[in-house]
């Protein structure tokens, strides 16, 4: 089968990757030069299997509102006459309650388990490097509030099958013995050992010239103008270099996935939530993270790359703006002063940001539409570097008219007309 997969981010680079497994001739269509450019340039860097949950809960209007009111919030909201992001907001707010919050959690849980499962695979496979390590992710809690919350949480966490260690301050230093350093600070923590970090950027470039060499095309620096139909199914790809012919076409253009398929009537309630990172070269090895380190306090992650640190986090809703802001790069640069005080120097930081396609309900939307032969995968969220091999990987599957490995009916857009 002709498989064109528009977007070559981690997701659209493990999509071809899995179909090229599976048999298909693919095609991976990009505006950018290379892979990995956009979205999965510079995130946080975690895996974080074990802490796969959507943002819309009970009680997230009233914390959203205290967070707008700090100096270094986690959460910025420009006003802006937008409708798509007043209806995202919408739906959004109609998932905060207790039903939904299980039932959408229980739908990340099976994809981020699955997906580890998957990226175990594919890294068996290939041997690929990506300065990835497995030592799990460390949570740490500033308050006693935050603490008494994971302890609640814990017998969730245990029943989804989860490996999870509430810790004490001591327990923290022990995981992340640079900790020390800030002791004062904390109070506790939340351990995932099962949990993964890597250089997404490194992995999708490696993926896409492994995909390549395994007989997929790579077209990078095209412009995609739309998709093409014919008898009501997809029939190929309209370029700006010409059509691309297509069996099965698979969205994973991330934020730009709703462009690509509200002229074929698909509507995907996807909208673009800006997240910034900062890049700082290490130092004192001694001083920085051994793995990840997330701090709920200021909603940000730090994760040791090698010998960089990567600070990731935040969510601005500012429709498809890319302006650097400063406020931003500061709220990073205090979660390193205050946890990693001698790791890096923040002064010498690769400041960076990127549109994480965030559906309302916070599950990705995998699987097919009701036009015969298109697809889609996104809306991953923070989550695309967690989940971009299962969803590749289910992706060939449901392309591939084979039995998927998860449940998967409800991952598909089919859930938003329910």
């Amino acid at each position: 089968m002709r498989v064109v997969v528009l977007g070559a981010g981690v997701v659209g680079v493990s999509t071809a990757w899995h179909c090229v497994r599976a048999g298909h001739e693919v095609t991976l269509v990009d505006r950018q030069p290379g892979a990995g450019l956009e979205t999965s340039f510079a995130n946080a860097g975690q895996l974080s299997y074990g802490f796969a949950a959507p943002w819309a809960a009970p009680g997230l209007p009233l914390k959203a509102l205290g967070w707008l009111a700090r100096t270094h919030r986690p959460l910025v909201l420009w006003p802006r006459p937008d409708a798509a992001m007043l209806r995202w907001l919408w739906q959004m707010l109609r998932n905060c309650n207790a039903d939904a919050l299980a039932r959408n959690r229980g739908r990340m849980l099976r994809l981020s388990q699955y997906s580890k499962l998957a990226m175990a695979s594919l890294r068996q496979a290939t041997g690929i490097v990506y300065d990835g390590r497995s030592l799990g992710t460390l949570q740490v809690f500033r308050e006693a509030s935050q603490l008494d919350a994971a302890l609640k949480d814990s017998p969730t966490l245990a029943r989804a099958g989860l490996e999870h260690e509430i810790l004490d301050v001591a327990g923290c230093i022990a995981a992340e013995p640079a900790l020390a350093l800030v002791r004062d600070g904390l109070v506790g923590g939340l351990r995932m050992p099962g949990d993964e970090t890597g250089d997404a950027h490194l992995f999708t470039q490696r993926l896409a010239d492994l995909a390549v060499a395994a007989g997929a095309v790579f077209r990078s620096g095209t412009v995609v103008l739309g998709i093409a139909t014919e008898a009501g199914r997809v029939s190929g790809v309209v370029t700006a270099g010409g059509t691309i012919a297509a069996d099965a076409v698979v969205v994973a253009a991330g934020s730009y996935t709703p462009e690509l398929l509200r002229p074929l009537g698909v509507r995907v309630p996807v909208y673009p939530v800006k997240g910034y990172s900062l890049t700082v070269p290490i130092e004192d090895p001694e001083a920085a993270p051994v793995s990840t380190v997330m701090d709920e306090t200021y909603k940000v992650g730090l994760t040791r790359l090698g010998d960089r640190i990567r600070i990731g986090g935040t969510a601005e809703l500012a429709g498809f703006s890319t302006r650097l802001r400063a406020p931003r790069r500061a709220t990073l640069e205090a979660a390193l002063a205050t946890l990693f005080p001698r790791g890096g120097d923040p002064a010498k930081g690769r400041f960076w940001t990127g549109l994480r396609p965030m559906t309302p309900d916070g599950t990705p939307i995998v699987g097919p539409t009701a036009v015969p032969g298109l697809f889609v995968n996104t809306g991953h969220g923070t989550l695309g570097w967690t989940m971009a091999a299962g969803s590749g990987r289910l992706m060939a599957d449901l392309i591939s008219g084979a039995e998927p490995e998860i449940e998967a009916s409800d991952l598909s857009v089919a859930r938003y007309a329910a």
